[in-house]
């Protein structure tokens, strides 16, 4: 590898509020806000906003988004176009 054209690659901690859940990793992100991790040392820590503990996918809970009934509305619309246009 060429020296200087590469990014920093240093030690970073993600952190995901929302599910009071963070982990160590290396990343070319920085930021000023710092916390001391298990070890003892300080590192950058980025918060955000979804990570894997509690993302839907991965936590196995679903939510419901259709609350206006949208998805019923879709089915219902093309169900009396099939039944108007016969294929």
């Amino acid at each position: 590898m060429r020296s200087g054209i590469h990014p920093d690659y240093n030690p970073v901690v993600y952190r995901d509020r929302a599910a009071d859940f963070a982990f160590l990793t290396r990343s070319t992100a920085t930021s000023d806000q710092t916390i001391v991790w298990t070890d003892g040392n300080t590192y950058p820590v980025i918060d955000v906003q979804i990570s894997s503990a509690s993302h839907p996918f991965w936590t196995g809970k679903r939510r419901l988004l259709d609350t206006e009934g949208r998805v019923e509305k879709f089915r219902a619309k093309y169900a009396r176009r099939d039944r108007q246009q016969p294929r």
